[in-house]
């Protein structure tokens, strides 16, 4: 499926920045099932310097720097990409889940997107017991690692109740896992921490996904979002394989991946230092659409 995808951030403050630096993940990479045609950042006011460059996960990046009086700052990404369906892995046919348990702790690669460096703790995910009892549920012993997973990741779609008042970036996990109520970026934080705590590589996604309209209804431009899932280490054989706890799918030919890290701290689309005396808006618009 051909895509053009258009997002929008715009931050408008109550008073002048005087200076600003952001970090910035919004352009995809060609990987796996996805091709990028044209990836293009407008950035407005111009900064004063825009360093592009691909970071340790292997993510396109760009830092910014502002200087000079602003009363917003607006980043919009335009990208032309192509993801192509692939045929998803057997679940029982993958190795069991203490078998990639010992063997992540074997592979000698130390790059971005090596096992090791998602088995531990990180900013946003702590390795919480209760993570641990919630993941053991679906892991008992010999059971093939995918399979494990996907029932996890249904476990916590009908578990979990998809609520965007519920909870904001520094909602803490533990606050998470006891209301049971979040957005994508809880259900895949929670799911990296259970994967991880019983020894098993899970890497945060940041994405989009595309919204399909009510039978009848044509799609309403600015109706999609920016998303996020889980990527699960299933043996050197296999690798990574994308789910998605939010919608109890595997990613497919509707995600398209942007970035992918330890948790949303390694992938933020925005992040970054402002000098200002007052607070802001922000205004956040996504439109993902299939072209032909």
């Amino acid at each position: 499926m051909l895509y053009v995808i258009r997002h929008t951030t715009t931050y408008i403050y109550r008073t002048e920045v005087s200076a600003a630096r952001c970090t910035l993940h919004l352009q995809p990479v060609t990987e796996g099932n996805q091709h990028v045609f044209s990836a293009n950042l407008m950035i407005t006011p111009r900064p004063l310097e825009q360093v592009d460059a691909v970071d340790f996960f292997g993510n396109r990046i760009s830092h910014i720097r502002f200087a000079g009086a602003a009363l917003r700052h607006r980043f919009e990404s335009r990208v032309r990409i192509d993801v192509k369906a692939s045929e998803p892995p057997h679940a029982l046919l993958t190795p069991s889940w203490q078998e990639v348990q010992q063997e992540a702790l074997l592979v000698p690669d130390l790059g971005g997107k090596a096992p090791a460096h998602y088995l531990f703790a990180s900013r946003f995910v702590p390795l919480l017991p209760q993570a641990r009892d919630y993941a053991e549920i679906s892991f008992e012993p010999g059971r093939p690692v995918l399979d494990g997973a996907i029932d996890m990741m249904k476990r916590i779609h009908a578990d979990f109740v998809y609520d965007p008042n519920a909870t904001d970036i520094s909602t803490p996990l533990d606050v998470v896992a006891r209301k049971r109520h979040g957005v994508c970026q809880d259900f895949a934080h929670w799911m990296v921490a259970g994967l991880r705590s019983i020894g098993i590589p899970a890497a945060y996604v940041s994405g989009y996904l595309r919204t399909h309209p009510p039978p009848g209804k044509e799609r309403l431009v600015g109706a999609d979002a920016s998303h996020a899932w889980v990527s699960v280490w299933c043996g050197a054989g296999l690798g990574w394989v994308d789910l998605d706890p939010t919608n109890a799918v595997l990613a497919g030919e509707d995600h398209v991946r942007v970035a992918m890290g330890r948790d949303y701290a390694d992938v933020a689309p925005v992040d970054g230092v402002v000098v200002a005396s007052a607070g802001h808006t922000l205004r956040v618009s996504v439109d993902v659409a299939p072209v032909g």
